[in-house]
């Protein structure tokens, strides 16, 4: 028998979805930034859910409090919150891209330098961060963590600029990919956007207090006002000064470069009541089910979501179509992982632990089943056998995206090039055999951009970023370049 870790079960059953990345909130002078960034954090838990951090300052000292697992799972415990004093906080939510699972690697990440103490936290991923590190080790620098976030806090220690602002650019201005970044002094609230604008950041404010979040649904659950995004390679630095009045410095780049969001924002990551580079990232997935009916229909007697991505699109391809919507597969929420025995007969369910047919609404029907998106392909061959197994004539799958071609680098957990889907066969006929669909179609890379953008892709200056369906990286991949030069992280064991 083979015994797997709970990890490799988590594999086995979560595999074929593209991770989020991270979440970040923060606010300045408000009496209650803990209880805040705890809920920010709270709404932002779908971009993250290894573990959460929150830090703080009452004015003579910094707290922290890291825990694994859910926000949910700590910071609604009133003894933990106590723990947390302070007018300034910036908390973070996440899901590893570079690093162990391991309760040091869990930010916000602080450290005491000349300047005084600085906490950051950050959302995506840097390209060439390995190679800083590299190079940090090189010179003498000691590496606490595997988090890439960990270099960002040695090049400001290194910096020769005198504010901890400046040393804060000085440093950021060093790294490359795609990042949304916060971090907290003694004073200031500082918010930096990578200069392309791949990861968002928006600014926001309660009771006159300037806040940061990943996502504008981190805003509503607290009541606040949306101020407006943060602009890609802008930094944004807020200070209490000594009457107690905040001041704001929005600094922005010489040469700012063309905006290229994430289209993976709008087709999976955000909140569907989020707003998005000032789209509802709602309306966007309609949009892209109603184009997917228009390029790709098909008879049938009813359209189906995989829940809970494919629901915005799967109304917007009944709407287009006239095919009535059901819900065809009913999601169960409470799914945990440590309940899983290691067998083979528990593996089997797969699927069955998460999604479970709605028999009444498929037996002797043709389904349309609607997905934001196909990974590797497994999930979608349980879905589609469950289905069948529910009494389906026939089943045809509507993906609401492209297929997904190449991995990412800027903080979506992507498989190995050669594990994704689109990769393992020389065509869509070979894909919808191996799925076990009676067709299968995906949604057009101008199909997506139209549902977003309003207009077709521009191959010679690309609105968004897109390089999972098209190859076009944004930005220079230098650890990827230099990877065999790059020794792999040392692991050092750990309970947290």
């Amino acid at each position: 028998m083979t015994d797997l870790r709970s990890s490799e079960i988590h594999d086995e059953l979560d595999g074929d979805t593209l991770h989020e990345e991270c979440g970040v909130f923060g606010i300045l002078g408000h009496p209650d930034a803990a209880t805040l960034t705890a809920l920010g954090l709270h709404a932002l838990q779908h971009r993250g859910q290894e573990a959460a951090g929150i830090v703080t300052f009452d004015g003579k000292q910094f707290y922290t409090e890291k825990r694994m697992g859910l926000v949910g799972d700590h910071y609604t415990d009133p003894a933990t919150l106590a723990k947390l004093p302070g007018y300034i906080s910036i908390g973070h939510t996440r899901y590893s891209t570079t690093g162990e699972v391991a309760l040091r690697n869990v930010q916000p990440l602080f450290a005491e330098l000349e300047v005084g103490g600085i906490a950051i936290a950050h959302n995506g991923n840097f390209t060439n961060g390995l190679t800083q590190r590299r190079q940090l080790i090189a010179d003498g620098a000691i590496c606490q963590s595997t988090s890439d976030t960990e270099v960002v806090l040695h090049l400001i220690a290194r910096s020769k600029q005198t504010s901890s602002s400046d040393r804060f650019i000085d440093a950021i201005r060093q790294m490359e990919g795609g990042y949304s970044m916060l971090a907290m002094t003694r004073t200031k609230l500082i918010a930096a956007r990578d200069p392309i604008g791949i990861r968002p950041l928006v600014m926001g404010e309660l009771d006159g207090k300037p806040i940061f979040c990943s996502e504008t649904c981190a805003l509503e659950i607290i009541g606040a006002k949306y101020i407006r995004d943060v602009e890609n390679g802008e930094v944004v630095i807020c200070e209490i000064q000594p009457d107690g009045s905040i001041s704001i410095d929005a600094r922005k780049p010489e040469a700012r470069q063309p905006e290229r969001l994430c289209l993976f924002e709008y087709v999976y990551f955000a909140r569907p009541d989020s707003v998005v580079g000032g789209r509802s990232v709602y309306v966007a997935r309609k949009n892209m089910g109603v184009n997917l009916a228009k390029e790709s229909p098909v008879e049938a007697d009813v359209v189906v979501p995989v829940p809970d991505g494919g629901t915005p699109a799967a109304l917007g391809y009944a709407q287009q179509s006239g095919i009535p919507f059901e819900y065809g597969i009913i999601r169960n929420h409470y799914v945990g992982r440590t309940f899983i025995e290691p067998t083979q007969q528990i593996r089997a369910f797969g699927v069955k632990l998460k999604h479970s047919a709605n028999r009444a609404m498929i037996k002797d029907k043709r389904v349309v089943l609607v997905d934001d998106s196909i990974v590797r392909g497994t999930t979608s061959v349980k879905i589609v056998q469950m289905i069948r197994d529910a009494g389906a004539r026939e089943v045809h799958i509507r993906v609401a995206s492209p297929m997904i071609f190449h991995p990412d680098f800027y903080g979506i957990d992507t498989p190995d090039r050669d594990k994704l889907l689109a990769n393992q066969h020389r065509d869509l006929e070979s894909m919808c055999r191996f799925i076990g669909a009676d067709s299968l179609e995906f949604l057009s890379i101008d199909g997506l951009y139209q549902a977003v953008g309003g207009v077709a892709r521009d191959p010679m200056a690309p609105q968004f970023t897109d390089h999972y369906f098209t190859g076009d990286y944004p930005t220079r991949l230098l650890d990827q370049e230099g990877a065999s030069n790059v020794r792999k992280l040392s692991v050092l064991a750990s309970n947290g």
